[in-house]
């Protein structure tokens, strides 16, 4: 039994979900993706070593699992990014503003103990669908 109006998002061009969760849901007009890490879609394996590396298969993680949701990532309200060592916080905005150039979402930004996989960043997204 599901949750009436509630569509649960499946995309192709992302990694599969590796625990008992959707890529992201969608209800009321907005998307809310889970966490995404730097995993490649086909093979699963991690892609990038230094966090830059990282998030740029984050963001193109979350650019699939948004466009397969109806939005894209100008639509995207609010952001939470979860880094292992804030030391990598220069370098984490370095790409973040490459993705989010005058369209600044709202964002948290939290030091976790360790990640899935033993990457180095993890970022999540609420975005609106598109009209």
């Amino acid at each position: 039994m599901g949750l009436q109006g509630v569509t649960m998002v499946v995309a192709e061009h992302a990694p599969k979900a590796i625990g008992p969760y959707s890529q992201a849901v969608v209800v009321d007009g907005m998307v809310y993706t889970a966490g995404q890490i730097p995993l490649d879609p086909t093979s699963g394996a991690i892609v990038g070593k230094s966090t830059a590396e990282q998030a740029e298969q984050v963001f193109r993680n979350l650019a699939a699992i948004l466009k397969a949701a109806g939005s894209r990532l100008d639509l995207v309200v609010k952001t939470t990014v979860y880094l292992v060592d804030m030391a990598d916080f220069p370098a984490l905005n370095e790409v973040y503003a490459r993705h989010f150039t005058s369209h600044k979402p709202a964002r948290s930004t939290i030091q976790a103990a360790a990640l899935p996989k033993a990457v180095r960043v993890e970022i999540d997204a609420i975005a609106r669908v598109s009209r």
